[in-house]
């Protein structure tokens, strides 16, 4: 683990792999970079994870917010040096990076948006609450997949980071296209997912959205999106590659928000459409 200070407090990233830089930013919000880990990745990027302010090895701020994110985003690649960086931006990372590349667009060589969005109003929000409801009934033959909404609410409601975590853990089927065929191979995966109740709990009043902005994003541009995905789904994608000039988009037809571990060669074969 590496750390700097930025504003007084601590901002821990992990470097992995070989090749152009990529500088990682996990979702959430209240997730560290610890589930974003891909082996198969490193083979093609020297992979940068960044811990968001209050989770993982990072410091805890007086506030959050989408400019203290950025701030210190922009901190680690300002101290990985002078040249320009691929960003990975999962989920709420993706919003975190498109934000910080519209700020800074020659920090940027390319983006790999994955399972996000350019936009994460009502509406979205909306859709994305209905599809944890409507998950029993995909799974109608499953016991336990009557129980994953219950779950997702008491992550919600949890008083701190174990609670919090734990029901997390239990919610996360629901963001699988399949998790119940493999649960097994996934339950390493579920074991790396720490959740930050504070991170979590402390959202941005001013939703967050840049559709009418996206051209502003003009270095090249992969858009990976699971076609299970219930939260940054293919319409999502579909309006982010639709919105950024040459932007690429590919759809991952077994995987819902976690393609990296679902689908890790598809995946791989995918980010890798951004290198020259």
């Amino acid at each position: 683990m590496y750390e700097i200070v930025v504003d007084g407090v601590r901002q821990a990233y992990h470097v992995a792999g070989r090749g152009p830089v990529c500088v990682a930013h996990p979702g959430g919000p209240g997730l560290d970079a610890s589930y974003l880990r891909s082996a198969a990745l490193e083979e093609h990027f020297t992979m940068v994870y960044v811990d968001p302010a209050g989770t993982g090895g990072s410091g805890r701020p007086p506030r959050y917010g989408m400019d203290v994110y950025t701030r210190s985003l922009g901190a680690v690649v300002d101290h990985l040096g002078d040249e320009p960086v691929y960003l990975l931006g999962h989920s709420a990372g993706g919003f975190v990076t498109q934000a910080y590349a519209l700020a800074h667009p020659g920090r940027v060589a390319g983006h790999l948006l994955y399972s996000t969005a350019p936009a994460a109003d009502q509406e979205f929000w909306a859709g994305a609450m209905a599809g944890v409801a409507a998950y029993p009934q995909r799974h109608p033959d499953v016991p336990e997949a009557a129980h994953i909404p219950d779950a997702f609410r008491r992550a919600q409601a949890a008083p701190d980071d174990a609670t919090m975590t734990a029901a997390f853990r239990e919610a996360l089927p629901v963001y699988f296209a399949d998790f119940w065929s493999d649960r097994e191979a996934y339950a390493s995966f579920v074991a790396t997912v720490r959740m930050s109740r504070e991170a979590a709990t402390s959202a941005d009043p001013v939703p967050f959205d840049v559709r009418d902005r996206l051209a502003g994003l003009t270095a090249p541009a992969v858009v990976i999106t699971g076609r299970h995905d219930f939260i940054g789904g293919p319409r999502w994608g579909e309006m982010l590659a639709a919105g950024i000039p040459g932007a690429r988009h590919v759809t991952l037809e077994h995987s819902g928000h976690f393609a990296h571990i679902e689908e890790p060669d598809a995946f791989v074969a995918a980010a890798i459409l951004l290198l020259p």
